[in-house]
C-alpha cells in the first residue's frame, strides 16, 4: 500500500508565520500561486486545546484548497508525519528570511 505524503508550509500571512500540515501541494492554476489541498489538523488526544491550532481550524474551516502567494512561502518539506500547526509571530524570524524580489519590470514599467 503506498503511503500517503504529508506536506509542512511554512508561509507569512498579515505578520505572522503560518504553518501547517497537507496532503497534497502543487503549483496551482493561478500564475504566481501555491496550491494547497487537505489541509491536516492534529488529533484530539489530549485535553490541552492549542490556541494558535483553533485559531488556524477556523481560518480555514470550510475550505477544500487554498492558494498561498509564492512570494509569501517560507518553505515547504515533506515530513514522515504532521505535526502540531500553529501561528507564530513573524518578528525575529523575518530577519533572516530575505524575500524573494517582486517582478518590477512590467508592461505598465518605464524603462530607462
Amino acid at each position: 500500500m503506498k503511503k500517503k505524503t504529508t506536506y509542512r508550509v511554512a508561509f507569512h500571512n498579515q505578520g505572522k508565520v503560518f504553518e501547517i500540515y497537507a496532503r497534497s501541494v502543487s503549483q496551482g492554476g493561478i500564475l504566481g500561486f501555491i496550491e494547497v489541498e487537505e489541509i491536516l489538523f492534529g488529533e484530539k488526544t489530549s485535553l490541552v486545546v492549542d490556541p494558535s491550532e483553533e485559531n488556524l481550524k477556523a481560518e480555514f474551516a470550510g475550505v477544500s484548497r487554498t492558494y498561498i502567494p509564492m512570494h509569501a512561502v517560507i518553505r515547504i518539506d515533506v515530513v514522515e508525519k504532521s505535526g502540531q500547526p500553529k501561528i507564530t509571530e513573524a518578528q525575529g524570524r523575518g530577519d533572516k528570511v530575505t524575500p524573494f524580489p517582486i517582478f518590477t519590470n512590467g508592461p505598465d514599467t518605464p524603462r530607462s
